[in-house]
């Protein structure tokens, strides 16, 4: 089992750091599916608080190869990082309190918007363009998202840096990196408040993390930007399709 949370961690890393996530796409649902097959029963509020110390990881690792490679918006990062930070603790706050089924639905639309965004952006070209007024309120939803469904807040925060906030789609992930870690800090006090938060797991989950962040920083750089738009949009489909199946399927 142990073994099995350091993949499901390792796994999140590479595409979290490679797509500008959290991990919590794949954290979030792998665990719900994972755990049960070794007789551990895993509410959707416990893998949510175990993403969160994910999430934290990929924001320090990724966040750190980034800011080497020249890609990190500090400036733009500190100024949005409020935003998502005052969202988070919201969010988390709502995770704790919600049902299961009402926060695997609200987490299953928002990755199906995500991926309409991205995949109706998908042929834009990648040149600068003056930012929305709507990047503040939208980052603070970004920041709700993250506490309440464990996800980094990227699956927001890189669409609306890409589309409203005018930045080309590598530096949008490298700034949704850097800023989630700064966001993660407090949404895992909330849940670890809450007692939901298991550290024996988390601690797996971060390990995997750590280690496949790095990885999937440096394999970035590699993959054209339509690419990254195209497999990102894919992801968030399967994952919502995965999540929307398990609490609406048997209904």
């Amino acid at each position: 089992m142990t073994l099995a949370i350091i993949g499901v961690g390792l796994l999140a890393g590479v595409l979290g750091a490679i797509l500008g996530l959290g991990g919590g796409v794949v954290v979030v649902p792998a665990l719900e599916f994972v755990m049960p097959l070794f007789g551990h029963h895993l509410t959707i509020t416990q893998a949510i608080a175990a993403s969160q110390i994910g999430v934290l990881a990929v924001g320090l690792s990724g966040a750190a190869a980034y800011l080497q490679q020249g890609l990190v918006r500090a400036r733009t990062g500190y100024m949005l990082a409020p935003f998502t930070i005052v969202g988070g603790a919201i969010g988390s706050f709502l995770g704790l309190v919600l049902p299961a089924k009402t926060v695997a639905t609200v987490f299953a639309l928002l990755l199906l918007y995500s991926a309409y965004n991205l995949l109706r952006g998908l042929k834009r070209v990648e040149v600068e363009r003056p930012p929305s007024r709507l990047v503040p309120p939208a980052m603070t939803l970004a920041g709700i998202t993250s506490g309440l469904l464990g996800i980094g807040g990227g699956t927001v925060q890189v669409p609306v840096m890409n589309l409203l906030g005018g930045m080309p789609i590598r530096q949008a992930i490298a700034t949704s990196t850097f800023i989630m870690g700064l966001t993660a800090v407090g949404n895992a006090l909330v849940y670890q408040a809450g007692g939901q938060l298991d550290v024996r797991l988390a601690a797996g989950v971060a390990f995997g993390v750590l280690v496949g962040a790095r990885l999937g920083a440096g394999l970035q750089s590699k993959i054209p930007a339509a690419q990254l738009k195209l497999f990102f949009s894919l992801l968030l489909l399967f994952t919502a399709g995965q999540l929307l199946w398990k609490y609406w399927g048997h209904a």
